[in-house]
């Protein structure tokens, strides 16, 4: 029996509308006494780290196996105002609690949360006031615990009087705070490549315009080469100049590109899938069954190619995703699962059915090939994680994901990392990280909620994790946002685990005062970093040791309010960030469709780009 077929014309799945990669919502960063804005999703304004749902577009149904949206979430990280007669919203994952005054009785507050002393007593009304040598006898007493919270240890931050704990190994400037963990000694990955220029400070390289486009576009996908930055335009792909921002090369196409790997090959090769024709309205949108790969240093289309399904009929299969593996592109989706060669296009395998009515979603790439298969029936699927053979399919091994997984997401295959939402609990794409040896035994089960940590994947495909890195045997994640040390701004910390234990590593990269960071990708031991900036500073790029911790700056951006507000316009959730050699590049992935008021957001931008070289 086969899977239920899509709807016709089904666009891909894609982040929600807004330019720049996503909805624009305005980030908890307010100048010193200044009330809190509303929510205006003006052009410009720092942005926080939404966790919108891709939306789907008018008239579209959803495609078999996809979930329906559900409604639109707050702003990530931004205080909840509950309902009258509600309690508030937990605190960030890991930062001290407080108890809602009158919650607790006096004195009595939840073990191992910490409870600052409060103006005025902070219990029940009527109690008595502590005298203020009781509050720094006690606070300073609780400023040497550490608080421990869903499994991350974190020190306290100040012990009440405002001196900081200095059980750390805290450094203060520009570049925010660092906690190291064991002082000396290297990273188990070994050291990284990216080194600190002498001179820091970026400048704006180039700003890539949006293209002109009718209505709401994908443009996913952007690589960097030792010459240039290539993007997807309006059916077409192009390679600017990696300092000016100049065309070198544009590859027209006979659709938009809808997919792509964000893996490449030695030789610079990527793979895309895209549209077999150019869009018309009124609907603005082909199927996507073209898998084909571009030769990044010379903009040539090597081969393209699309398969039909074995039960007849000459309609092509759809794919919503492609990676590669070594000398195998492959591509999934709600149809099923092919695979070519990188060099040829030569098809080694293509979708089939068995009784099981099982299909691959995805795959994973990179040092090795991993497919999520999914098979049952949509209201009873089992989801199995499979090694494969890259040169025919042939799994090596098969782990079956938890009852109530619908859909998993590959973070890394070698070691291998899976990200689940088991029974639908994850706001976030995931409620756990599954740690698996090289013969797919589970090694530990690392619990992420979504509402403790930044990291995302995508609903339904399988290579789309972002905010989340492996290395070293760890699996390093940035924590939710909480308050700062100061008056005003959030802050966050970068922490990781062990895949062997699923237990929390000792020490944390702390994103310093008004900065949150997320990590973007490993350099050998080390994490490349990026710092979300404050309203008057600009962003940084760091290199976090990976066995100290430490942090080293590699690049600050420009604070001038123009280009600050082009960067933070860019949501962090959904754009592309790419660092490498001292250039910063963030890019869109979806454009929304032009309207009449959109000038009213000032100007966008498909790609912007800083460095620090000459």
């Amino acid at each position: 029996m086969t899977q239920p077929p899509q709807p016709p014309n089904q666009p891909p799945n894609q982040p929600p509308q807004g330019g720049f990669g996503a909805p624009r919502i305005p980030a908890r960063r307010l100048e010193p006494d200044a009330a809190p804005p509303a929510q205006d999703p003006s052009y410009g304004y720092p942005q926080t780290h939404p966790q919108a749902q891709p939306p789907q577009a008018p008239g579209q149904q959803p495609t078999y196996g996809y979930p329906q949206a559900p409604g639109q979430q707050p702003a990530y990280g931004y205080p909840q105002t509950p309902p009258p007669g509600q309690p508030p919203a937990q605190p960030g994952y890991g930062y001290p609690g407080q108890p809602v005054p009158g919650q607790y009785p006096q004195g009595q507050y939840p073990q191992g949360q910490y409870m600052p002393p409060q103006p005025g007593g902070g219990g029940g009304g009527g109690g008595k006031k502590l005298s203020t040598q009781m509050q720094i006898i006690i606070a300073a007493s609780l400023a040497v615990v550490l608080i421990v919270g869903g499994g991350i240890w974190f020190a306290s931050k100040d012990d009440g009087g405002g001196k900081k704990d200095e059980s750390k190994n805290s450094s203060a400037g520009t570049s925010g705070g660092s906690t190291g963990g064991a002082t000396g000694g290297t990273a188990a990955d070994g050291p990284g490549k990216e080194k600190a220029p002498a001179n820091i400070n970026s400048k704006v390289a180039f700003q890539l315009p949006e293209p002109a486009r009718a209505d709401i576009t994908s443009v996913k996908g952007s690589w960097i080469t030792d010459k240039a930055y290539v993007k997807p335009g309006i059916n077409s792909l192009v390679g600017y100049d990696a300092a000016k921002g100049t065309p070198l090369w544009t590859l027209p196409l006979p659709g938009q590109i809808c997919a792509s790997s964000r893996h490449v090959s030695e030789d610079n090769k990527a793979a895309i899938v895209f549209e077999a024709t150019k869009r018309v309205a009124p609907k603005y949108y082909q199927p996507c069954t073209e898998v084909g790969v571009v030769d990044l240093s010379t903009g040539k289309l090597l081969w393209s190619k699309s398969v039909k399904g074995t039960t007849g009929g000459d309609e092509k299969i759809r794919f919503t995703e492609v990676t590669q593996s070594g000398t195998t592109v492959a591509a999934g989706g709600t149809d099923g699962g092919a695979a070519f060669d990188l060099t040829s296009g030569a098809v080694r395998w293509k979708p089939t059915v068995n009784a099981e009515r099982c299909y691959d979603m995805g795959y994973g790439g990179g040092p090795a090939l991993v497919a999520v298969r999914k098979c049952g029936s949509y209201d009873n699927p089992q989801v199995i994680i499979q090694g494969l053979n890259p040169a025919n399919g042939a799994p090596a091994f098969s782990y079956k994901m938890p009852a109530g997984v619908e859909y998993a997401a590959i973070v890394s295959t070698k070691p291998l990392v899976v990200a689940a939402d088991v029974g639908d609990t994850g706001s976030r794409g995931i409620s756990d990280f599954f740690s698996l040896d090289e013969k797919g035994t589970l090694k530990a089960k690392i619990p992420a909620a979504g509402d403790k940590f930044q990291a995302r994947c995508g609903s339904t495909e399988v290579e789309t994790c972002q905010k989340v890195v492996v290395g070293n045997g760890r699996i390093y994640l940035p924590t939710a946002d909480h308050e700062g040390g100061g008056d005003y701004g959030d802050t966050n910390e970068i922490v990781s685990f062990d895949l062997a234990t699923g237990k929390p590593a000792s020490g944390r990269a702390d994103a310093g005062d008004r900065y949150t960071m997320f990590p973007l990708r490993m350099d050998g031991g080390n994490v490349i970093a990026y710092k979300w900036p404050p309203y008057d500073k600009g962003s940084q790029v760091v290199s976090i040791d990976g066995s100290t911790l430490k942090q080293t700056v590699l690049m600050a951006s420009p604070a001038d309010k123009p280009v600050h507000e082009a960067e933070t316009s860019f949501s962090s959730d959904y754009a592309e960030y790419r660092y490498a050699n001292g250039r910063l590049y963030i890019g869109a992935t979806l454009m929304s469709k032009p309207s009449s008021s959109s000038s009213s957001f000032g100007k966008k931008y498909l790609a912007v780009a800083f460095s620090t070289a000459d």
